[in-house]
């Protein structure tokens, strides 16, 4: 499958709100606020079907805020892509928080070269499950 990934723009708000929606385990945040950082989509055939979302905390530390696949487009790479993208553009330390029970983006994280740092009782407060911390240098 051919896919690009390029800098997310506002005309994608509403592709990020729907995938956003489809995607029960990843953070439900206000889509425009994304515009603020650093959002990278995944395009396929003129179709936005993945994002990821980063923003810079200090000095050679950044956080990845949001990671989301459309769900008819998932384990194809767009996942991993859109991570790597921003690995490289973002030198230093890259942190995540990831809910405990979401074993296939854990998975995905670890592949990449994320390491399970801490974890986090009771972080998401619509179910208070915990959130595993993971990291990796750049």
């Amino acid at each position: 499958m051919n896919f690009e990934v390029r800098p997310g723009g506002e005309d994608d708000q509403p592709s990020l709100a729907t995938i956003q929606l489809a995607s029960r385990a990843a953070a439900q945040w206000d889509v425009r606020e994304y515009f603020r950082y650093d959002l990278q989509v995944a395009e396929c055939e003129g179709r936005v079907v993945g994002f990821a979302v980063a923003r810079r905390v200090a000095e050679g530390e950044s956080e990845l805020l949001n990671l989301a696949v459309d769900p008819g487009f998932r384990r194809r790479g767009i996942g991993g892509r859109l991570v790597r993208e921003l690995l490289s553009k973002h030198s230093g330390t890259l942190w995540l928080e990831v809910r405990e029970s979401n074993w296939n983006a854990r998975n995905l994280y670890k592949k990449l070269g994320f390491i399970e740092t801490a974890k986090r009782p009771d972080y998401y407060p619509e179910s208070g499950e915990s959130a595993i911390v993971m990291n990796i240098h750049s």
